[in-house]
């Protein structure tokens, strides 16, 4: 065991001794001491009184240094610590501008230049949960002040007509989210024209939030914003970015609002206090008196992914939660059933071991986050800690509890308020604590699983020791190889660089339907195309429009002339579907929601719903009505569903674009081909080796689900499950090898999975490079025998429906992306693979198989057949 600092919980959970052996590793980052400055001059006296009365007596100098930005008009990037008093930085100079405005009218209403348009501010959060805790906070702070010449409110989709109506014609600070934005508040801007004309202030909160194809669309929702700011008022209004701690802050938060790096000011050196920080790396041990089952015909064996029928690296497309209270990201419970054999001694599940520790820790009185990876990893982890403190300290038990997307806003409010006042001592949780939600005073947090990037890990570890106190954090394996090499290789969680926050708002497929938004809202000019951008670029996009019908070319600029809402041509975050409604039958109270992507997996019939630690047992699942009956059971066993998945290539059977039919080498160079189902089939051959662009259908199905005992796990019976077929039409780009071509790189039948698994992770996780896209924007599948190839094939595709680009940019650079593929796997030191070059944070299958060795001898194979590459040769 490595030498361990002397953290007071540290003792508790080793237990002693008893743990000893599952410590791999950690690491105690020192304390950091607060620096205090004065308030800025042009502080509005009022709300300094209420900051002080609430005990901050004097800012953080990063505070201050920030806030004096913003004052003056400079575009400012907030990128500090999680618990650093963000908010301070752009609340301060937004009330004092009310609060001068306010004042200057009471003190000469006659004036004319009193009569001035009082100076508005719009908060953007990704989450509700977000804007409705900054909402508390603000109110705190206004109440302190003894003010009420600020008026303050959040708006949103489930805000009344009255209240909306109220918020259009008296708000000075209006808090919400960029879905509102895009949905409601830009196409009807008319109605908003009050706060558009004295809009002063954008806050874009948790800006690290944004990445990928979702990071795109908000980018353009806020230069939408701006250009109409711009039409009511003098002038563009202030951005201020506040994000975690991330790479490059400066360009990143430039990029999303549409500004020249040289336009934005970055704010990096953290003055808050911070005590010592202990982060372990936790493995759990293993588990020697388990014995694998005898007959289980739903998991699957390796012969059978070798069939062809399901191949082992398949897996569902990154659905993104539709749910406005969470994140977008990747659904871990809907991804299928892993189907590689299991090891000899599997080690015990990060869930079980984080509920032991939970447990043992609140019966020591410590505060304490779990982030899991699911919503029911986060059931899960409350009601086994709660069982463990049952007997031995049932009122320590009695206060923990379960935090997740699709409980109702009245109950995550409780229960956020329940752990700041220490009423609740522990709370497992999914994303949807990571963001800034002022909880503070926390003494530890328990990290099941690798939460997907370094940026997100430290986020969550911030939430220990806030306020300047002391801090343990525990990050805790899954039985998975990415988590285990991470766990015994702690240089490549504590050395390794953050991630940078990666979108592109000139992709085409992105850009043209905020074009045809904006062009509603007002003409589109000339003068407004580098708002959008590189205007030759936009100026592109608008003519393929123009000639698709979609906008009317005047001689005064662009129109959209038809009559449906042009803000429906796009979905901000890439999955849309109406929540599910979990009701209890009998008392038809509503218990929460699931999101409709993994509706079929997590509330089909027969399915186990837990709920705060009352189980119940989905009786019907209506699909129609959006619905799920549900009734109460104690029950000593949980559901695992279980989904299959096929990728068909559209056009394949007509023999379009088969090799050797001389189809078009490339899309339209402009990047502006048509998208989605039914656009032309691209081949072209590498002698023995078939290169694809296209429309695919991924399709996936829940089958059938197991009833597995718990705590063992044990297998007590399969059910199949009759519902429809999921189909995600996308553009793909994909690559055929044929057996010959294996053989004769000394791949064998048995490694042929494990080549193109790995080969296939490396690939997604360097595309980013080439195509500027987050890897979570891509979703991949490889096979040793696709059915329309009829050869070894792995694809690579756009995870959002119609495509987004990215599957063309990899096949016009095929030969330096798979170039680059192969020597990061090959230069990469570790022996077997990992998180570096063929893991992936997000793969389905567990990581399982992946063979890397073989892997640079699948690309090495098929780069030789680089006809390019064969002209260069001497």
């Amino acid at each position: 065991m490595p030498d361990a600092p002397a953290h007071p919980l540290l003792d508790v959970l080793l237990a002693g001794d008893a743990r000893a052996g599952r410590l791999t590793a950690s690491r105690t980052f020192p304390e950091r001491i607060a620096e205090h400055t004065d308030w800025p001059e042009w502080a509005d006296a009022t709300v300094v009184q209420g900051y002080r009365k609430l005990g901050v007596d004097r800012p953080w100098t990063h505070q201050a240094v920030a806030a004096d930005l913003v004052h003056r008009g400079r575009h400012t990037a907030v990128a500090t610590s999680t618990g650093s008093g963000k908010s301070l930085a752009f609340w301060l100079p937004a009330l004092s501008a009310v609060r001068t405005a306010a004042a200057a009218a009471t003190l000469d209403p006659g004036n004319i230049a009193s009569a001035h348009v009082r100076p508005t501010t719009i908060y953007l959060s990704p989450t509700k949960a977000l804007a409705a805790d900054q909402l508390s906070a603000l109110e705190r702070v206004l109440d302190a002040a003894g003010t009420r010449d600020v008026r303050v409110a959040t708006c949103d989709g489930d805000t009344s007509r009255e209240e909306r109506s109220w918020v259009q014609d008296h708000a000075d600070v209006v808090l919400t989210n960029p879905d509102f934005l895009h949905y409601s508040l830009l196409p009807n801007h008319r109605r908003w024209s009050r706060l558009l004309k004295g809009l002063r202030y954008v806050v874009v909160d948790e800006g690290h939030a944004y990445r990928g194809v979702f990071g795109a669309h908000v980018s353009l929702v806020l230069r939408r914003l701006a250009r109409l700011a711009a039409r009511y008022g003098e002038g563009s209004p202030t951005f201020v970015v506040a994000s975690a701690t991330t790479a490059e802050p400066t360009v990143s938060a430039a990029r999303l609002i549409g500004v020249r790096p040289d336009d934005v000011t970055a704010v990096t050196e953290d003055a808050s206090p911070s005590g010592r920080r202990t982060i372990l790396l936790w493995q759990p041990p293993e588990i020697a008196s388990w014995r694998p089952p005898v007959d289980d015909a739903e998991v699957g064996s390796p012969h059978r992914d070798r069939s062809g029928d399901e191949p082992s690296s398949m897996r569902r497309a990154d659905l993104t939660e539709p749910d406005p209270w969470a994140l977008p990201g990747p659904d871990p419970e809907a991804a299928p059933v892993a189907t590689t054999a299991p090891p000899e001694h599997p080690r015990r599940s990060a869930t079980a071991e984080v509920a032991d520790l939970l447990a043992d820790l609140a019966a020591a009185g410590a505060r304490t986050l779990a982030f899991t990876r699911s919503r029911r990893g986060a059931e899960s982890v409350a009601q086994q800690a709660r069982d463990h403190l049952r007997h031995s300290a049932p009122e320590a038990g009695r206060r923990i509890a379960a935090y997740r997307g699709g409980y109702l806003p009245e109950e995550r409010r409780e229960l956020e308020q329940a752990l700041r006042t220490g009423d609740l001592l522990g709370l497992a949780t999914t994303n949807a604590l990571e963001l800034g939600v002022d909880i503070s005073g926390l003494d530890a947090v328990l990290i099941a699983g690798w939460p997907g990037t370094r940026m997100s890990l430290w986020q969550q570890a911030g939430r220990a020791g806030r306020a300047g106190a002391d801090g343990l954090v525990a990050f805790v394996a899954r039985e998975d190889p990415l988590d285990t090499y991470l766990v015994t290789h702690p240089e490549a969680v504590f050395d390794a660089p953050l991630e940078a926050t990666v979108f592109d708002p000139a992709n085409p497929h992105v850009l043209a339907p905020h074009l045809c938004a904006a062009a509603q809202e007002a003409p589109l000019r000339s003068e407004d195309l580098a708002d959008f951008g590189e205007p030759a670029h936009v100026r592109g996009i608008l003519d393929v429009l123009v000639a698709r019908g979609a906008l009317r070319r005047r001689t005064s600029g662009w129109y959209w002339t038809h009559h449906q809402a042009a803000a429906g041509l796009t979905d901000l975050r890439g999955a849309g579907g109406t929540p599910v409604r979990v009701v209890e039958q009998g008392t038809g109270r509503m218990l929460g929601t699931v999101d409709a992507a993994s509706a079929d997996g997590q509330v089909h019939d027969g399915a186990v719903y837990m709920h705060q630690g009352t189980t119940y047992v989905v009786s019907h699942l209506d699909l129609t009505d959006h619905t799920a009956v549900v009734q109460r059971r104690r029950l000593d066993y949980g559901t695992w569903s279980r989904s299959v998945m096929s990728v068909a290539i559209e056009g394949w059977d007509d023999g379009a674009g088969a090799p050797g039919d001389g189809a078009a080498e490339s899309p339209d160079a402009d990047g502006t081909a048509d998208d989605g189902p039914g656009r032309d089939l691209v081949t072209r051959e590498w002698g023995p080796i078939t290169w694809g662009l296209g429309a695919v259908e991924v399709t996936s199905q829940v089958v059938s689900f197991q009833r597995r005992r718990v705590p063992d796990m044990q297998v007590l019976g399969t059910e199949q499950l009759e519902l429809p077929e999921h189909t995600l039409g996308t553009v793909a780009v994909w690559w055929s090898v044929p057996e010959f071509v294996l053989r004769a790189a000394d791949i064998s039948p048995e490694q042929t999975p494990g080549a193109l698994h790995a080969a296939e992770h490396a690939s997604i996780g360097l595309l980013p490079l080439l195509a500027t896209c987050d890897r979570w924007d891509l979703g991949g599948v490889s096979t040793e025998l696709h059915a329309d190839t009829g050869e070894a094939t792995v694809f690579v595709y756009d995870a959002y429906p119609g495509g987004a680009g990215f599957a063309e940019r990899a096949y016009d650079l095929g030969a330096a992306w798979l170039r680059a593929t192969r020597d990061a796997i090959a230069a990469c030191p570790c022996a077997d693979g990992c998180p570096a070059c063929v893991q992936s944070p997000k793969c389905g299958n567990y990581n399982s198989p992946l063979d890397k060795d073989a892997a640079v001898r699948l690309l090495d194979a098929v780069l030789s057949h680089d006809p390019r590459a064969a002209l260069t040769e001497p």
